[in-house]
């Protein structure tokens, strides 16, 4: 986000800074002159005004994230056989249906076909 974009979506941070702060002050004043209900928003201003700061780093970094290297699963020692004769059988599956397109190329190189034969 550039340009003009970026500046209406700084000035609606600060304007919603400003009016967060603004709440909070107007909040404290009420919670302090004995107002119980105030209190809950005296923290909910500046709540919403961390969220506000949140969202305006979203909008003006939309790719950004935090990765953490991911850890390889481990298996369970009573499953590590099963997992060693999958993975086998795997890499034998793989072989075959490799040998399988090798043939057919081959056949279809060679012009035969499943009708021929």
């Amino acid at each position: 986000m550039t340009g003009a974009s970026a500046m209406k979506t700084h000035l609606t941070l600060v304007i919603g800074l400003a009016l967060c702060a603004a709440a909070f002050w107007f909040e404290l004043g009420r919670a302090e002159g004995g107002n119980e209900l105030s209190w809950a928003y005296v923290f909910e201003w500046p709540l919403l005004a961390i969220f506000a700061v949140y969202m305006w780093w979203k909008l003006l970094h939309p790719g950004f994230t935090i990765r953490r290297v991911r850890e390889k699963p481990t298996v369970a020692p009573e499953y590590q056989g099963m997992l060693e004769a999958w993975q086998s059988e795997v890499r034998k599956l793989e072989i075959s249906r490799q040998a399988e397109e090798a043939e057919r190329a081959r056949d279809s190189a060679s012009g035969v076909t499943l009708d021929d034969e």
